[in-house]
């Protein structure tokens, strides 16, 4: 009796172009629904056909108008901002660590951005514009350079588990640092007190402004080495091999990364876990191609933190909870259950 193979190898690449297609099409009509909604919701709710008519044909003088367009449409594209940013970075940081753990929060860079931003907030002439962002990107740059060389020590050199412990540990350290800080300047306390929860309340267009740029720098950036992510996804040698320029490309990866950690930041404190889920999810719908994964994880980083504002603002209503609490109560779950499945 003859028997029929059923092993079915790598998709071809047409099929995976047209399942990512597929899948930024889905995603992309999710995050018009998932915008809809978080626009309309409020102490004063708006229905979408006048969510329609601020966007399109803004009445000056009409207040509901002037509700979307001046307090929540600056609100929703803080969260589109920091989403798509957090998306990309922690996509980065995975395929060029080849570390499934890998993300901002993670791995000390939003604790070192938000270290940076609370340290120089006694410069006035930096606490405005881009230079909030940039200084978070250094901050997030300076600390995660650490970590790398910490957890590169021993003879065993770099590896996932020593990388993520040296992250963890770091990032308290700075946190500790940021709050010792605050404690000794009530004014900064103050301001930043929520800002340092991950909150998107109350945010203006100035900071999405000054964010702007360096996000589209690291987005950029991440775009121009994603034909390179999927051979150094098969290790140094086999890249190297391929003509890759591995330690060219990581270094603009990280700066990609640093750039982007800072932009969030900056917008809206240190959200974390953002970068863990997403990654995998773009992956999987991507069938594995990263050239595909990095526009789906910025559009599913953006649809997942609208979800998370959402719920941020409906599950204590009429009172609003910070956005990070939101995330940080799903992915922190996720990461144990991650970290356990590694230690087995």
């Amino acid at each position: 009796m003859s028997t029929v193979s059923t092993s079915t190898g790598p998709a071809p690449a047409h099929v995976r172009s047209a399942r990512s297609l597929a899948a930024l099409t889905l995603v992309a009509a999710i995050i018009v629904i998932l915008a809809s909604v978080h626009a309309g919701i409020g102490a004063r709710p708006v229905a979408p056909a006048t969510l329609f008519r601020a966007v399109f044909a803004y009445d000056s003088h009409n207040f509901e108008h002037q509700i979307l367009v001046k307090l929540r449409l600056a609100r929703l594209a803080a969260t589109l901002l920091v989403g798509v940013s957090l998306g990309i970075a922690g996509l980065l940081l995975q395929s060029l660590l080849r570390n499934p753990l890998g993300e901002p929060h993670i791995l000390g860079l939003n604790a070192g951005a938000s270290f940076a931003v609370v340290l120089s907030s006694s410069l006035p002439f930096l606490a405005e514009g881009i230079g909030r962002p940039l200084i978070g990107a250094l901050g997030a740059g300076a600390l995660f350079a650490l970590v790398i060389a910490i957890a590169s020590a021993g003879r065993s050199g770099l590896t996932m588990l020593k990388v993520t412990f040296c992250g963890i540990a770091l990032s308290a350290l700075a946190s500790s640092l940021t709050s010792a800080i605050l404690i000794l300047d009530e004014e900064t306390l103050q301001e930043m007190r929520l800002w340092l929860a991950g909150d998107l309340a109350g945010i203006g267009y100035g900071p999405i402004a000054g964010a702007l740029l360096p996000c589209l720098l690291g987005a950029g950036l991440a775009f121009l080495i994603a034909p390179r992510l999927n051979a150094l996804a098969l290790g140094d040698a086999a890249a190297t091999g391929l003509g890759v320029p591995v330690r060219s490309t990581r270094l603009v990866g990280l700066s990609a990364t640093a750039l982007l950690c800072g932009a969030a930041v900056s917008v809206a404190g240190p959200i974390g876990f953002i970068g863990l889920i997403v990654p995998n999810a773009a992956r999987w719908l991507a069938g594995g191609d990263l050239r595909f994964a990095l526009p789906l994880s910025a559009l599913c980083g953006a649809a997942l933190l609208l979800a998370a504002d959402i719920a941020a603002r409906m599950v204590a209503s009429p009172q609003e909870l910070a956005t990070g609490i939101m995330t940080a109560a799903v992915g922190a779950p996720v990461f144990i259950f991650a970290v356990s499945r590694y230690l087995r």
